[in-house]
């Protein structure tokens, strides 16, 4: 019932330890806020008519006391099971598969279970999502392209992990996926095997959507690389975007010696243009991916790429959340990819 949902809260411990179970309720929060159960109400639930002031004030407030609207009214769930919601922009592309499958097997170590929903990569879903699935679990582990203030009146008082978002954040957990690092190691290997022409192909993503430019632009200036806007093409990430982001890179540099690609999909794409063309990989033009996807590995050549442990960050992030539950904000967990050097280069 909407009433019950809006008064009641998740149980806690009391900080006696004496294992006495107190149900923290929306009332509870409006005394320690100073405001009406009203207020609270509209604060959790977004739903304007509040200064954003005083609705700050009231979710920081509903954060300290771990006040959680109850979500065991719809019947989705059972009160005695923590439930995390599991927010993912894309269930199709082989990274998030292996990611979701990171989170499911930390979970159920710990007895949890999953609720996972898709943005399919739009960003208004993002905060839809949010409000709907905040409501029936007891935390949410998401990939997110807005900033806090924008998310706060979505998210309320359900404690949040944000993956791979590229912005720090004081108020929500954080794993992070050290882009600058794994970009740098990628270029040092092209740099190191003697070439000069490198090409990117970059891509439109919710995650870090500056951090890979700048950084290949830094690396090649530091290298005195000749670098102009035409050396860096930003494409979809599919198959066939990797494939006419590479023809756009050989049409404006034909002597270009190597290419580094945003994800492992645009890179088979950017190989079967390769072939295409005539060009022979790594001959001719070395090709550098990012993921460490395992399709990869039925590549002819095997893909040189930036692995990174998908489960480990899945894992991670259920750590996060573990450590959000028991209340603390914990600093961000940071994965740095590996390079695995294998026949594209």
């Amino acid at each position: 019932m909407a009433g019950q949902r809006e008064t009641e809260g998740q149980p806690g411990r009391d900080s006696l330890g004496t294992g006495t179970v107190k149900r923290v309720t929306l009332r509870d929060v409006a005394k320690a806020a100073g405001v009406s159960h009203q207020t609270v109400s509209r604060a959790i639930n977004g739903k304007g008519e509040i200064d954003p002031e005083t609705q700050r004030r009231v979710l920081d407030v509903a954060r300290r006391l771990r006040y959680r609207p109850s979500r065991f009214a719809r019947g989705l769930v059972r009160p005695e099971v923590v439930t995390v919601g599991l927010i993912v922009p894309d269930v199709v592309n082989p990274f998030f598969p292996e990611f979701m499958a990171g989170v499911f097997a930390a979970a159920d170590q710990r007895g949890w279970q999953v609720l996972v929903a898709s943005t399919e990569n739009t960003p208004p879903r993002e905060l839809a999502l949010l409000r709907s699935l905040g409501g029936q679990v007891d935390a949410l582990v998401s990939y997110l392209s807005h900033a806090d203030a924008q998310l706060e009146p979505y998210v309320g008082s359900v404690p949040l992990v944000i993956v791979d978002r590229g912005m720090d954040s004081s108020t929500y957990a954080l794993v992070e996926v050290d882009t600058e690092a794994g970009i740098r190691a990628g270029m040092r290997h092209l740099i190191d095997q003697g070439h000069r022409r490198i090409g990117m192909i970059d891509c439109e993503s919710l995650c870090d959507p500056l951090v890979r430019g700048r950084v290949f632009a830094e690396v090649a200036e530091e290298h005195a690389l000749p670098i102009d806007d035409h050396w860096r093409i930003v494409g979809e990430q599919t198959l066939d975007g990797g494939a006419a982001a590479f023809e756009a890179l050989h049409a404006a540099h034909p002597d270009l010696t190597a290419v580094f690609a945003f994800n492992d999909i645009v890179a088979i794409g950017a190989l079967q243009a390769a072939r295409r063309l005539g060009i022979r990989v790594p001959d001719d033009c070395a090709l550098v991916g990012y993921d460490g996807l395992g399709v990869t590995d039925l590549l002819d050549p095997p893909l040189t790429t930036l692995y990174l442990d998908k489960r480990r960050l899945g894992e991670m992030a259920v750590h996060q959340v573990d450590r959000l539950l028991s209340g603390e904000l914990p600093p961000p967990a940071v994965l740095t990819p590996r390079l695995n050097v294998r026949g594209t280069t």
